[in-house]
């Protein structure tokens, strides 16, 4: 269905969060078991409550707040708050770990973009559980995500086959790094933004509506 709908943002908004996200040109949302090049089925992530496309690396605008702590390379990153414009960070801190978030971002020109952006039920088992994991594989399926960092070729139609130049054009991100961190709550909306600019919702309080 979301394949189907092409919409050209999302836009989140809840908390402190205020923030328009681009999606990439023919983008492909994934979600759950996938194909193998030969056929085979299979789930890479389990549990796996998400589903996740790629951004457009120019057109990400606005401010977004973490909502749950991250892990990353045995450091623990909360309060993360981030400013983009025209798809790239503009500022960037943290109540904890901020040394390491600044580290994270100047990884290379990609890592100042985002990768990923991915839509998790606040009513999600791992939402409830009221844990967190310390592993970013197991602690994305409890909140709506995004990713700094490289894109999956396989959410832009044809990626796969694709050169990096011709990837970047349609709006993929390349770097050597990609990282989840969690901004969804049971405060946040999102519309979804057509190409005409009309807006219809998505989620509301956290929870699908679409």
């Amino acid at each position: 269905m979301l394949n189907a709908k092409q919409y050209s943002a999302l836009h989140f908004r809840g908390g402190e969060t205020d923030l328009t996200v681009g999606l990439a040109d023919d983008h492909l949302w994934g979600g759950g078991a996938a194909d193998t090049p030969g056929g085979i089925t299979f789930t890479a992530n389990i549990p796996t409550e998400e589903v996740w496309t790629a951004p457009h690396r120019g057109r990400v605008d606005g401010v977004v707040v973490s909502t749950k702590p991250l892990s990353y390379n045995g450091t623990l990153l909360d309060g993360i708050r981030i400013e983009f414009k025209d798809g790239r960070i503009t500022g960037a801190t943290a109540s904890k770990g901020q040394a390491t978030l600044e580290k994270m971002i100047d990884t290379d020109e990609g890592s100042h973009r985002l990768g990923e952006v991915a839509l998790v039920p606040h009513s999600s088992p791992i939402s409830r559980s009221g844990l967190l994991f310390m592993n970013t594989l197991y602690d994305e399926n409890a909140a709506s995500h995004i990713a700094i960092g490289s894109a999956y070729r396989g959410n832009v139609k044809g990626g796969v086959d694709m050169n990096v130049q011709d990837f970047n054009a349609r709006g993929g991100n390349d770097s050597l790094t990609h990282v989840d961190w969690m901004i969804g709550s049971g405060e946040m909306d999102v519309d979804g933004v057509m190409k005409d600019g009309s807006r219809e919702p998505m989620m509301r309080a956290g929870e699908f509506v679409i």
